[in-house]
């Protein structure tokens, strides 16, 4: 299972901040992830529409190649200014 994490305004668009998914066959990296994500369609494209997404695995910055596996905790963020 993966841990994952959506905050910020990415939480209000997907209706939720966190889930649990069974690793999907073949998602090996952060990349692949969201990829995965952004096929279930309507609200969950918009992962692929918001510029500069971070992403963080375990809580650590990461990249879309940065490998995920079982157990793994994976957040995604837009990017956040303030004033």
């Amino acid at each position: 299972m993966l841990k994952i994490l959506y905050f910020a305004s990415l939480r209000e668009t997907l209706g939720q901040g966190a889930e649990s998914v069974e690793l999907p066959a073949g998602v090996t990296d952060v990349g692949a992830l969201l990829a995965f994500l952004v096929a279930r369609g309507g609200v969950w494209e918009t992962l692929a529409a918001v510029k500069n997404l971070r992403f963080a695995v375990n809580q650590e910055m990461a990249r879309r190649d940065t490998p995920v596996q079982g157990g793994d905790e994976v957040a995604f963020f837009p990017p956040v200014t303030g004033g």
